[in-house]
């Protein structure tokens, strides 16, 4: 590949304002393309963050050549759909999480990049912000000793109107797939794939769960305690407790510090601000797993972004939540919960 990467980002929203304002500040990347549902919203995108070349439908963004690779942006259930085209046109990409709606969209994401070696990867940025990997690094020394239990928390209070992307069932709302994915994945990181996944959840009026607790265990031992909510501002904190100290991530989900305590030491800690808002580090790694010919990344592989999806299943099954989209076919979460863990 050339020395900078082309960018195209399918969808306009918040999100995508956030990525593209991230690729701005990266000399090696280069926003070249959008794609929206219509022209208008293709050209006040373009307009506002200097985009050359604007289109009115995701196909056509798909479709052009001078794109390396595409940010999907768009909405929980078009995750799949989104990346699929945009695969199939032969370009890499870079979708936000949750990845999908549930695991067996995932697989299909998978599949199709696997077969036609592509590189795929989901846009769990957390997982690349400095201070995150100085604490996985810290994790993996044992400066802490063996690291035994996590305790972490998302939730924010959203307005509450029943339309949002939050509290939209149709839009796959709620707590456990726009927000819980994220103390989820930290788990993830630190323990691997937990044996079991456990939890409570308070399901609100539109049906989606608008808070919920969450317990994850692994055979040695480990355990995380995780909380997520839509209604219900919270802390934000990570705490990592370990045999001999232990670590705080204030705001761990975009996090700037953390704090290490060890027994029989000093207190430290590591301060990162973010180069620019944060995004801007997944998109790095994209652009190195390409030009090293990768077709995915070791930091946020593709098999453990499937397995947190049969987690979310897993859990999404035990509070009988299921997605309209999701009502006629096997694709959502049922039947037996063990074997969703053990898939």
């Amino acid at each position: 590949m050339a020395d900078r990467t082309r960018w195209g980002i399918v969808g306009t929203g918040k999100i995508a304002k956030l990525f593209a304002t991230a690729l701005k500040a990266l000399p090696d990347a280069e926003l070249v393309a959008v794609g929206s549902r219509t022209r208008d919203g293709a050209d006040v995108f373009g307009d506002a963050y200097g985009v050359p070349r604007r289109h009115a439908s995701y196909e056509d963004l798909a479709a052009d050549a001078d794109v390396d690779v595409v940010y999907v942006a768009t909405p929980h259930p078009f995750h799949k759909d989104n990346t699929l085209l945009c695969l199939r046109a032969g370009k890499a990409v870079l979708c936000e999480k949750p990845f999908a709606v549930n695991a067996a969209e995932a697989r299909e994401m998978v599949a199709c990049a696997r077969q036609r070696g592509l590189f795929l990867m989901e846009a769990m940025w957390t997982r690349f912000l400095p201070v995150i990997r100085r604490v996985g690094e810290w994790v993996g020394a044992e400066l802490i000793g063996k690291a035994r239990v996590l305790t972490a928390d998302f939730g924010y209070r959203c307005p509450g109107d029943p339309r949002s992307r939050a509290m939209a069932p149709e839009l796959a709302g709620g707590g456990l797939l726009d927000v819980g994915v994220y103390p989820i994945s930290l788990a993830y990181m630190l323990f691997g794939r937990p044996s079991s996944a456990t939890g409570l959840a308070h399901l609100g009026p539109t049906g989606v769960d608008e808070q919920a607790g969450l317990v994850l265990s692994w055979p040695g031992g480990e355990i995380a305690l995780l909380a997520c909510a839509v209604r219900t501002t919270t802390a934000h904190m990570a705490r990592i407790a370990g045999t001999a100290g232990r670590i705080e991530v204030p705001d761990f989900w975009h996090a700037t510090k953390a704090m290490l305590w060890r027994d029989r030491h000093a207190p430290e800690t590591f301060g990162r601000p973010h180069f620019c808002n944060g995004y801007e580090y997944e998109a790095q790694e994209v652009m190195q797993c390409l030009r090293a010919g990768g077709t995915e990344s070791r930091v946020m592989p593709l098999d453990e972004s499937l397995a947190i999806m049969e987690t979310l299943d897993a859990l999404r099954a035990q509070w009988g939540l299921r997605y309209p989209m999701e009502a006629d076919c096997a694709a959502g979460p049922a039947g037996d919960v063990t074997a969703i863990m053990n898939s």
